[in-house]
């Protein structure tokens, strides 16, 4: 009896719980469903903030890694891919970074007006903050230090250009000097030779009256100019051969060849030539 009782009352006390009527049954759905609305935006909202923090990190993370770009490429700056790396990169880093700017001032507007207890979200911005401006501040020295490397690369560039352009008219000064001093050279090391028959060397004013060379109207064109430096043989092709002008003795060997036809070898050119830088020989 006593929990029969106790179980009576138990349904009374639910029912008391119970809403009375249908108005209010419908009442406190209403409510319950006011609620749910309220639950659900602030799960959206809550969703769209994370979504954009989620965002602002990916971008710290992708400017970091362009940042690492730049510096590899930057050891190498010679390369012209290496330049072509830090441009894009540097693009990268500025549209990136502004991005992330737009988004930060996106979320702390989200936050201002938002009725979530955001104490921990706006923590986890300002932290996102602090990170863009050390990154910022990293840029901008990275950026800093390329434009001056840029500025002391063009001013090697153009003292190399100088340089090179003194070098240049150094080396056509030189060569022209060379060139001055190798035909001063020549000619100073140059005679000449002629052989013929008695006739052949009257004929051009060689020989005149047994004296050979005794006037200045011989035929210079006839001789045969050498460079007493190199040609040290020369060949009369001739049985018979004479020479007219005078060379010092031991300076030279008049021999036969295999044929029997005469040839000079000239053993001590600068001797030979001592007296005279003409040489006259009468072949038959």
């Amino acid at each position: 009896m006593k929990k029969l009782l106790i179980g009576i009352l138990g349904l009374v006390a639910l029912e008391s719980c119970l809403p009375s009527s249908k108005a209010d049954r419908e009442a406190a759905q209403i409510e319950r469903d006011s609620l749910q609305r309220i639950i659900d935006e602030k799960d959206v909202e809550l969703n769209d903030i994370m979504g954009t923090i989620n965002e602002v990190q990916e971008g710290i993370r992708r400017i970091n890694e362009a940042q690492g770009r730049v510096t590899i490429a930057d050891g190498n700056r010679e390369s012209a891919s290496s330049k072509e790396v830090i441009r894009e990169n540097m693009e990268f880093i500025q549209e990136a970074m502004q991005q992330n700017r737009d988004m930060i001032a996106q979320l702390k507007e989200k936050l201002r007006v938002s009725n979530l207890n955001a104490d921990k979200l706006v923590k986890t911005v300002e932290n996102l903050q602090k990170q863009i401006d050390d990154q910022a501040q990293q840029i901008q020295e990275l950026q800093a230090e390329i434009t001056e490397k840029n500025e002391q690369l063009m001013t090697q560039g153009v003292q190399i250009n100088a340089q090179g352009e003194q070098i240049a008219t150094l080396t056509q000064d030189n060569a022209a000097k060379a060139a001055t001093v190798a035909e001063q050279e020549a000619e100073l090391n140059k005679a000449w030779f002629v052989f013929g028959t008695s006739k052949e060397l009257k004929d051009q004013k060689i020989l005149t009256k047994g004296d050979v060379l005794k006037n200045g109207d011989f035929n210079k064109d006839y001789f045969t100019p050498v460079d007493i430096r190199y040609d040290k043989d020369i060949k009369f092709y001739s049985k018979s051969a004479k020479l007219l002008t005078s060379h010092p003795a031991g300076t030279y060997k008049l021999v036969k060849d295999a044929q029997g036809q005469y040839e000079l070898h000239i053993t001590d050119p600068t001797r030979f030539w001592s007296v005279s830088k003409y040489l006259v020989v009468q072949v038959k």
